[in-house]
């Protein structure tokens, strides 16, 4: 049923009142223009890749320069709702609490050395922008080869895609002495902290707003979003999968890094079986991992 104006025997009012409809509301047209928050987001994502210190005021006033007309509460709900925080030590007072329910684990990789594939495995979640709409992407990364062991997309931000990702990590029947990951709900979760301990890896967490503490993942989306992501144009979200599928077998099979001494991560990462705690046997493939910001100078000796 509609309301019907020009009836002359029932009022407009009276027809609301039948239909349970707030009279108010009879001509409200919702003025929010999606498709300008999407390009909004596309934009704070690319800037945020390379200002990652830039918070709700300066996102604003660099939207506001390349022409776009926005106000802080709007840049405010855009960066929530993609997850992005400007990076910057913060009082202890201020960090967020996890759930009473979610056990807290020590970071463990201050000050040690990765010479070897599995050692340490990694994981994070970033947004891919997709031409309508977004999806969030996870991946579990090898410190040591940067090998991308396994990802996963999904519409939300739900536990299930990053249990989905382990489980299939886990499957190719390697086990990490250590997996690090940030506080998220999604990684101190039951399901996932279950399935490691169940495996015998012990688990390292991020400090609250410490981006270097899981820098090579966060080098692996400035890499994945700048030679795939803003090169295309997804239109669904399978497109998306089927193309960040294709861009992955590219970075672990094909794409030589400098740290790596030019080699491909599956070359460093599949070049002898998983090792026991004798690691020290492990031939060396360039400089041991310095867990440090670039701008700190390396220490003396490793």
């Amino acid at each position: 049923m509609a309301i019907e104006p020009d009836n002359g025997r029932i009022s407009v009012s009276r027809q609301c009142e039948l239909l349970g409809l707030p009279r108010s509301s009879l001509y409200y047209r919702p003025c929010r223009d999606e498709g300008h928050d999407e390009r909004l987001m596309r934009v704070m994502d690319e800037q945020y890749l390379r200002t990652p210190f830039y918070g709700v005021r300066r996102m604003t006033e660099h939207l506001r320069r390349q022409g776009h007309a926005v106000n802080r509460k709007r840049v405010r709900r855009l960066m929530r709702q993609m997850g992005l925080e400007a990076i910057y030590p913060k009082p202890r007072r201020c960090l967020s609490q996890g759930a009473a329910d979610q056990k807290r684990y020590p970071y463990l990789l201050r000050g040690l050395a990765i010479r070897r594939p599995d050692q340490v495995w990694a994981a994070d979640i970033t947004y891919v922008p997709m031409c309508r709409g977004w999806v969030y992407l996870v991946a579990i990364l090898d410190w040591f080869s940067r090998y991308v062991l396994s990802w996963e997309v999904s519409v939300s931000l739900e536990a299930d895609f990053c249990v989905a990702a382990l489980e299939r990590a886990l499957a190719t029947g390697r086990r990490p002495d250590i997996f690090n990951s940030d506080q998220g709900c999604q990684f101190t979760c039951q399901a996932f902290c279950g399935m490691l301990e169940a495996a015998g890896v012990r688990i390292s967490m991020d400090g609250r707003g410490r981006v270097f503490d899981n820098i090579f993942v966060e080098r692996l989306w400035r890499t994945v979003k700048y030679e795939e992501v803003y090169l295309k144009d997804y239109q669904t979200v399978a497109e998306a999968r089927l193309g960040l599928g294709r861009y992955f077998a590219f970075y672990d099979q094909e794409r030589p890094h400098q740290s790596l001494d030019y080699r491909t991560p599956a070359e460093v990462y599949g070049a002898c079986p998983a090792m026991g705690a004798g690691d020290a046997a492990w031939p060396a493939a360039g400089t041991p991992v310095a867990l440090r910001a670039p701008s700190v100078p390396a220490a003396s000796a490793w």
